[in-house]
């Protein structure tokens, strides 16, 4: 026994995890296939997914619960550290790189996805009715999620919540408010610093000393929560699988294959791209340092969760300056949604073609802006983009059945497609954080064993 225990903890982790995806699925895909003999896909309940997994899902959701735990306290004590390291005009001029990466990204990514949409084309000539019949089992799901909508709009209440009582937004583990609080915190502690006397400098140092320890033990907590991820992501991906199963991929064939491949041109073309154009690095080794967080933004399904592997990869694999890397990751994790971009344009050009939609270029191009918009409030949570198909989908001037239809539909198919959207999302923003990084200085290239992507010359 002690001698599996130890050559378990030998392995990689990343192989641990990988070994547990695989084991999990083929536990999951065995379940599912049982239970097509004792139940229906509209009682999944009543299968013996149904009846098994309720003992294994509390496995998962653990794992996920200690990601939750620990990474508002991160973001906090990361965000404060890193604001009040930078000089006043260094950050402001990091933080406007940042955002513009962020945001042209996303453009980027809603316009491939609507060109992709546009080349495959999904539900044309499909039977309306069939769809609709397809679609009932999930139309309750939608009018749960219509309910989660603010009817103010999303950028409207982006503003809006973007100054709340932190101590509120502390609990209920609200990220924006979370994010300004901690920067303009540590903001007006770098001022004073900068601006005060001796006296009142070194007690602002050492506070500052203080939330730097308290980041540093959050981080041996993530080392703690990783041992147990490879028993979290088995269990998640039985849970996935052994209640989906590859069932709910069928109907939606041509919608999977162009949001997949979407995500995947994201990740190897568009990013690796700029990852080349900024920092003359090899893209292929810069993810390969970034594998483990995109593992698990693939099993967790949520950018949130993913955050504290994210912030730790970046500071330990990549030598990404805590100031950039503490900044940049919660604040992508938040608004930096080019999975979300990929995807949904898809599900309208779906809608255009199930409802008979004539879609000129000036069509186009609004369904472009507003996914880019949108997708700022995506939420960075497991099925998040759904609330925004029903602003994508109403701009289209759609009726409100009409949009019950279309987000039923993609409710059935949400739990597949949402791992690799959130994968992509960590993705974009570990490149970004490295790309921005190394184009400031902000690496650290004198730690012995540092990570020295190989220089790709043209």
């Amino acid at each position: 026994m002690k001698r599996l225990l130890r050559l378990y903890f030998k392995t990689s982790l990343v192989l641990r995890i990988l070994i547990a995806f695989a084991a999990g699925s083929a536990v999951g895909f065995i379940f599912w296939y049982l239970s097509r003999t004792t139940g229906t896909a509209r009682t999944p309940d009543a299968t013996l997914a149904g009846t098994v997994i309720p003992y294994i899902l509390p496995f998962g959701q653990v794992f996920v619960q200690m990601l939750k735990m620990i990474v508002v306290p991160i973001i906090f004590f990361s965000l404060v550290v890193g604001a009040s390291s930078l000089p006043i005009r260094r950050f402001g001029h990091i933080g406007v790189r940042v955002i513009l990466w962020y945001l042209v990204t996303s453009l980027l990514a809603a316009v491939l996805g609507t060109a992709l949409a546009l080349a495959i084309n999904p539900g044309s000539g499909a039977d309306l009715s069939a769809w609709e019949k397809l679609a009932e089992v999930k139309v309750s799901q939608t009018e749960e999620v219509a309910q989660q909508v603010s009817p103010e709009g999303t950028l409207s209440q982006i503003l809006l919540n973007l100054f709340r009582n932190p101590f509120e937004a502390l609990a209920e583990g609200n990220f924006l408010p979370i994010i300004v609080f901690a920067i303009l915190f540590g903001l007006a502690m770098r001022v004073l610093m900068e601006a005060g006397d001796e006296q009142q400098t070194a007690r602002l140092k050492a506070l500052g000393d203080l939330f730097e320890a308290a980041r540093d033990a959050m981080f041996k907590l993530v080392d703690w929560v990783l041992e147990y991820s490879p028993i979290g992501v088995f269990a998640l991906t039985i849970v996935n699988f052994g209640l989906y199963g590859p069932s709910i991929v069928g109907p939606y064939v041509s919608v999977t294959i162009g949001v997949v491949l979407g995500i995947l041109v994201m990740i190897f073309v568009v990013y690796s791209a700029l990852l080349w154009l900024v920092t003359r690095h090899s893209p292929l080794a810069v993810l390969k340092r970034i594998r483990e967080p995109m593992i698990m933004a693939f099993i967790t399904r949520s950018s949130a969760a993913t955050l504290p592997v994210s912030i730790k990869t970046a500071e330990d694999d990549l030598r990404i300056h805590n100031e950039l890397a503490s900044f940049s990751l919660p604040l992508g994790a938040t608004i930096n949604m080019d999975g979300v971009c990929v995807h949904l344009p898809m599900f309208a050009i779906l809608a255009a073609n199930m409802f008979d939609v004539h879609l000129t270029l000036g069509s186009l191009i609004l369904l472009v802006m507003t996914t880019v918009l949108s997708s700022i409030g995506a939420g960075g949570v497991p099925g998040g983009s759904l609330m925004l198909l029903f602003i994508i989908l109403e701009s289209m001037g759609l009726a409100a059945d009409q949009v019950a239809v279309i987000v039923a539909l993609a409710l059935g198919i949400n739990p597949i497609l949402d791992m690799f959207e959130t994968m992509n999302n960590v993705t974009g923003d570990l490149v970004c954080s490295y790309a921005v990084a190394t184009n400031q200085g902000l690496v650290d290239t004198e730690s012995k064993g540092v990570f020295e992507p190989t220089r790709v010359t043209s």
